[in-house]
């Protein structure tokens, strides 16, 4: 299965793919201004974005910038950190201001935050650069999804190079996989506001309680993919991969589960049967559902 042969790079050029798919990305930033400014967050894309910018530009011009607002996670801030070390990029971290709108959660709230982080970015690049373009990890699978982000992005001028080139989740991970990159089997992880259903404010309060909870169901279970949906501040709705909702399956750790969330102050814990997908608090948007 593809799945498998992702561990195995002999097996990824067996099934159609090589590194020319990574050379056609890195001619098409090459043919962009002089400096390329990578919104960088760490994970699957970006890094797989900053390390074909690098390799186009060269580290003296590709910038990585990753914003620092109230919904990255702090492990996250770390990982990016790390990864641009490691890719030997420069590298800054900037913070964003968030306007009303954002906190309030209505159902296109990243397009609001969105365009406040793009904003971000590019005035820091007007600061110290004449010409550049700024990109951004957006996937050609991101744009099957409801993405209100993306219409930010169209407004600012931000390029979303992987989208465009067509590149899909599976063939990125299986190039960074080709090219080293620690990233390959990362989990996503996307903001911490993804947690709380819209139209229910977002609080400082509750991103860090979601935060909090994550960690331990991480810690209890040993799930990788972990989502605490946080339901009106006192029910959380439990998300892990799929294939290991099967680590639930004991009164013990179930146990353990509940008793350390109620601790940190939420008194329900219910796990959802489905398991993790991708956007699972935009299905109410699409069953016409409040």
């Amino acid at each position: 299965s593809k799945a498998k042969s992702l561990r195995d790079p002999d097996a990824l050029r067996g099934w159609g793919l090589s590194m020319e798919r990574f050379g056609l990305l890195v001619e098409e930033l090459r043919r962009l201004p002089r400096h390329v400014v990578v919104a960088f967050s760490g994970g699957v894309d970006s890094t797989f974005l900053a390390r074909a910018a690098l390799e186009a530009k060269g580290r003296g011009n590709a910038l990585l910038v990753t914003i620092d607002i109230p919904f990255l996670p702090r492990r996250e801030l770390g990982w990016a950190r790390r990864v641009a070390e490691l890719l030997g990029a420069r590298h800054v971290v900037l913070e964003a201001e968030l306007g009303p709108e954002v906190w309030r959660n209505p159902r296109d709230r990243c397009y609001y935050c969105k365009k406040a982080m793009m904003g971000r970015v590019i005035r820091y690049a007007q600061s110290i650069y004449r010409e550049f373009t700024v990109v951004e990890g957006t996937n050609a699978d991101d744009l099957k999804g409801y993405r209100p982000g993306v219409r930010a992005l169209r407004e600012l001028g931000v390029r979303s190079p992987l989208a465009e080139l067509g590149f899909t989740k599976a063939e990125i991970r299986a190039l960074s996989r080709l090219l080293g990159l620690p990233t390959w089997d990362r989990p996503s992880s996307p903001c911490l506001a993804t947690r709380i259903p819209y139209g229910e404010e977002i609080t400082l309060e509750k991103l860090r309680l979601v935060e909090a909870a994550e960690e331990v169901v991480k810690r209890v279970t040993g799930a990788r993919i972990v989502r605490v949906r946080l339901h009106g501040g006192v029910v959380a709705r439990i998300e892990v991969g799929r294939g290991e909702r099967r680590l639930f399956f004991s009164e013990e750790v179930m146990d353990r589960v509940y008793e350390e969330l109620r601790r940190l102050g939420i008194p329900y814990a219910a796990l959802d049967l489905r398991g993790y997908r991708s956007g699972s608090m935009d299905e109410v948007l699409s069953s016409g559902s409040s």
